[in-house]
């Protein structure tokens, strides 16, 4: 009986003439019924057997452990009259294929162990237990085993052995792989062994050992070879070299497969390659494997990667089924790149609603800016999800109330962590550092900083930018020293941020220092932000010329932030001439911004050159460019209000203008009551 359609017409032929199936024939049926699930019909076979053999029993019990239904196998295995092998390994790959049957596994080796006169502990349960080893990380189980395969004479065999050098690998010991793959335990070198190696050698990022040994006797290799090599490249941040190896394996005439082109995808988005990735999506629809799900949401999330949605959502439209990985990857994609309006489609029409489709969408309205959206995203949240999973869903959410000043929600996530017991990591710690000195609250940020186990230079970078921007230049600087003194390397942020102090306190001899320090003692290029600090930093001083002799002196392409920057020294010094003399080329890199107009029109108007200022305003208007409209928030009850001067659009615009129209009020009865005051008081003087 070959087929499932033949076994049924069999059986039901054999039910209708009253026939009683042999043994023999019983015990197929069952298989074949397991086989295609049909997991009621084999049990049903099963009990109207009127005779059973060893077979029958590991034919039924190897039905209910491939659906998983450990509890009914193991019944069934404890009340079998016979047991070979074949039951006990049956028994034994089940406890260890299923999470939370590892302590079972481990007591049936025992007993196993206890009855090994008529139980033989052959290769496939060493194998079997080397497995359960692995799984569990637990090293010294796998010494043991490791003797007892010695001292039985398992060591011989290729698969057992092949399993052992699998085992130390996932558990760390890598010089036991060597030892083993070296010879010391009698292993003869197969294609099986060599596989299992080059697996080893990439898990330890020993790619050079790896590929050593893959092109040792190269007659061995297969396409598993192949792509445990190209899989390692990958996974180790080799991406050319994987990219090499496949091109080189179809050269070689290996045919590739699925687990192939997972790592070529892998190794495609990691470089942000779309021309590669195009050519790998060729490769896919030729060899017919556009249908395999586990491709396709790899082709959409290299695409998402590279930038390219149109191409994304295409490939997720052939897919014609929903994919959770491709919906996932969609959401990321439109997210990181700002395009929150189809994040939110794909977020809202998403059954499956993972951790990795919140954070990116928290992450996504960070980057946009949308704070009120993060503050509504957590409501949300907060209304599906009992704990948070994720760091980076507060760190998102930190990074809101940073923006936004909003203090009160910051300080609700920090109880929520202390509540929780979440680990405070690196990069939460620096989130919450970051949130209180942004919102005004240097104190929290310095002591949340100081009971911080773990500093790296992001969170120095955070904390001295922290003190610069409240006026703190001296514990800025003191920061600094200490940060040097415990070995952590400044970078460009680290300056950035003490180039700021600098400014904010006209400290021009030390803010040189520090700038001329970057490139000579650190080998950092400033950029245009580092120039700009400096620019601003002369123009505080009142050292016009000086900031003019620098300006002159950057080799880097000017920007709108640079020009803007020297626009307000030449406010600050009230120097219309050198203003007038870089209009012409602010207004050529920011002409498209209203803000850069109206900071030029700002110059003219502050020394009373009300001509000058109109020209602007009218080259403003003929350009048709608007500055975007300054606006207020303020936080209340979990929801953020903007505000802009006369703004009518909020919902409560009535009971607002109402309330203003009462403090307005009340705040000219207390002039009135004033003026009155002081008249009588200057009437008693006289």
């Amino acid at each position: 009986m070959r087929s499932l359609k033949e076994g049924l017409k069999f059986h039901g032929r054999a039910m209708k003439a009253g026939f009683t199936p042999t043994i023999f024939t019983s015990n197929q049926l069952i298989t074949l019924y397991s086989k295609h699930g049909l997991i009621e019909d084999a049990q049903k076979l099963f009990d109207e057997m009127l005779e059973r053999n060893v077979f029958s029993w590991n034919a039924i019990i190897w039905a209910h452990i491939q659906t998983q239904n450990l509890s009914h196998a193991q019944s069934l295995f404890e009340s079998t009259p016979e047991k070979d092998s074949v039951t006990y390994n049956s028994m034994l790959s089940g406890f260890v294929k299923t999470d939370g049957y590892e302590t079972h596994a481990l007591e049936l080796f025992l007993k196993m162990q206890s009855t090994r006169d008529w139980v033989k502990i052959d290769d496939f349960t060493l194998t079997t237990m080397l497995n359960l080893t692995a799984k569990l990380c637990v090293p010294l189980l796998g010494r043991q085993l490791q003797s007892f395969m010695v001292k039985t004479g398992n060591d011989s065999n290729g698969f057992a052995m092949s399993a052992l050098i699998d085992m130390y690998s996932k558990c760390g010991c890598f010089e036991e792989v060597c030892r083993v793959f070296d010879g010391d335990s009698g292993v003869v070198v197969d294609l099986v062994s060599k596989n299992v190696m080059v697996a080893a050698c990439c898990r330890e990022g020993e790619l050079e050992m790896a590929r050593n040994l893959f092109w040792t006797r190269p007659e061995l290799n297969d396409t598993v070879s192949w792509n445990t090599l190209i899989s390692g490249y990958a996974q180790n941040g080799y991406e050319e070299e994987a990219i090499k190896m496949f091109y080189c394996m179809l050269t070689n005439g290996f045919q590739r497969n699925e687990h192939t082109f997972a790592s070529v995808l892998s190794a495609c988005s990691s470089l942000k390659h779309l021309k590669l990735c195009k050519e790998v999506h060729a490769w896919v629809l030729k060899d017919g494997m556009s249908s395999n799900p586990f491709i396709s949401s790899g082709i959409v999330d290299v695409y998402c990667k590279c930038g390219n949605m149109k191409y994304a959502e295409s490939v997720h439209a052939a897919i014609g089924m929903e994919n959770s990985f491709s919906i996932t990857s969609l959401i990321v994609g439109y997210s990181s790149q700002g395009h929150m309006v189809e994040a939110r489609r794909l977020f809202d029409s998403f059954s499956e609603k993972n951790c990795v489709v919140w954070t990116a969408m928290f992450s996504g309205y960070v980057k946009s800016h949308q704070c009120e959206a993060v503050f509504g995203l957590l409501s949300e949240f907060k209304a599906k999800e009992s704990t948070v999973p994720d760091a980076l869903i507060l760190i998102s959410v930190l990074g809101a109330c940073a923006m936004q000043a909003a203090v009160d929600p910051g300080k609700q996530i920090h109880a929520y962590i202390l509540r929780t017991g979440t680990e405070m990591d690196k990069k939460l710690v620096s989130a919450m550092v970051d949130m209180y000195s942004k919102c005004g609250n240097i104190n929290y940020a310095q002591k949340m900083f100081e009971r911080a186990i773990f500093r790296d230079t992001i969170l120095y970078n955070v904390m001295i930018a922290g003190y610069a921007h409240h006026g703190y230049e001296n514990e800025a600087i003191q920061l600094f020293e200490e940060m040097l003194e415990r070995g952590f390397t400044p970078d460009e942020v680290t300056f950035l941020a003490l180039l700021s102090a600098c400014r904010h306190c006209g400290l021009v001899e030390i803010g040189e220092k520090y700038f001329h320090s970057m490139t000579e003692d650190y080998a950092i290029t400033p950029e245009i932000d580092h120039y700009a600090c400096m620019i601003d930093l002369y123009g505080r001083a009142n050292q016009v010329e000086k900031a003019v002799g620098f300006m002159r002196r950057i080799p880097i392409e000017r920007d709108a932030v640079l020009m803007g920057t020297f626009l307000n020294v030449c406010k600050i010094n009230k120097n219309v001439e050198l203003a007038r003399e870089a209009e012409e080329e602010l207004l050529r890199i920011g002409g498209d911004s209203g803000a850069r107009y109206v900071q030029l029109a700002n110059v003219y108007a502050a020394e009373g050159n009300w001509v000058e200022m109109g020209r602007i305003r009218k080259k403003m208007r003929g350009k048709e460019v608007k500055k975007p409209t300054g606006c207020s928030w303020v936080y209340i009850e979990n929801k953020v209000h903007i505000f802009t001067s006369g703004d009518r659009c909020h919902s409560q615009t009535e009971a607002i203008y109402s309330i203003l129209v009462c403090l307005a009020s009340e705040l000219n009865d207390m002039v009135k009551l004033k003026l009155e005051i002081g008249h009588s008081v200057s009437g008693v003087i006289i």
